[in-house]
């Protein structure tokens, strides 16, 4: 077996047995995961993410691993400004809390599904059409100037949501949440409860962020090595393998991250620039150099933003919560 064939095989055992064991047998139905316990268990997902890079510098080499370094805090950074969204959907749908860990854990598995479905579709086009990374540059550059410029609190409003806005006009739909059930009968006829309304919009949710993030993954990778799907792959998935605990974790905190988004967006627009200018950069700048630069750019973006938003609070921010 090549060494990317046995970081292949690591990563399904390492991914079956994640899902099986914390997102199966720790998910109970009403379990109630407090702050401390998402703490926890957040901590343990990073440090198996960048514990993953750690043996895939030992089997793949040192580019691969600071390419799959680099691709897990872009996507894992995507993941915490996707928490303010979550938290806006299970506030205006009234979800218990009893029925959050459950709804979390069919959106993340779905997550993981289209993933793998967008990742796959993306560097086959990629693939077979070099020209498509032109347009992922120039929609990533758009993305970032938009993203930066934007006020995502008072933009995102789950009723006016398509996805919602879709599922009433031609679904039977009820606020209610049918004591945990997505379909009740109501007059003899099947009724679609809000959990179902929820755990869709999760999905597609996370489809939208995928838009930006896969692409932008694409952008950090050498494209041409035997180990770039890899890294693509791996580091989607240990990015959203991670979102249940973070979701409780940030959600008792999100005005901590008021100025994430505009972090993330810079980096949008170096990765767009990066993939615009391809050719150009790598006649002056070699793929290891590359892929440092792109590595020191997402952790000064991040970091920089996020101790930015530690000390400047942003205007009708929503309270934070409270176990």
């Amino acid at each position: 077996m090549t060494p990317t064939q046995i970081t292949y095989l690591v990563f399904g055992i390492v991914l079956i047995l994640a899902i099986v064991f914390d997102l199966g047998l720790l998910s109970k139905k009403s379990a109630h995961l407090t702050t401390k316990q998402a703490l926890k268990q957040t901590v343990f997902w990073v440090i198996l993410g960048l514990g993953f890079g750690g043996f895939m510098w030992y089997e793949d080499g040192k580019q691969a691993a600071l390419e799959y370094v680099s691709a897990y805090l872009m996507e894992w950074s995507l993941s915490i400004d996707n928490i303010f969204v979550f938290v806006l959907i299970f506030s205006f749908f009234k979800v218990k809390e009893p029925y959050i860990p459950r709804v979390l854990l069919v959106g993340v598995l779905m997550a993981i599904v289209f993933r793998v479905i967008f990742i796959t579709l993306g560097v086959e086009l990629v693939n077979r059409f070099h020209w498509i990374l032109y347009i992922f540059g120039i929609f990533l550059v758009y993305t970032g100037f938009k993203m930066f410029t934007s006020n995502q609190e008072e933009e995102y409003d789950p009723r006016e949501s398509k996805v919602y806005l879709f599922l009433k006009r031609f679904l039977p739909i009820t606020m209610e949440d049918g004591q945990g059930k997505y379909v009740i009968k109501q007059h003899g006829k099947p009724v679609y409860t809000a959990l179902f309304v929820v755990v869709v919009m999760l999905a597609t949710t996370d489809i939208v962020f995928a838009l930006d993030s896969i692409p932008a993954v694409m952008g950090i990778v050498d494209r041409k090595s035997e180990h770039a799907s890899l890294v693509i792959y791996t580091s989607n998935v240990f990015a959203v393998l991670g979102l249940r605990s973070l979701f409780f974790l940030l959600r008792g905190a999100v005005s901590k991250f008021d100025f994430l988004q505009q972090g993330i967006a810079i980096v949008l627009v170096f990765i767009g620039l990066k993939m615009l200018g391809e050719e150009l950069i790598g006649t002056v700048v070699d793929k290891p150099s590359q892929v440092i630069i792109s590595l020191v750019v997402i952790v000064a973006c991040i970091g920089g933003s996020i101790l930015y938003s530690m000390h400047h609070k942003k205007k009708n921010a929503p309270p934070d919560l409270k176990d």
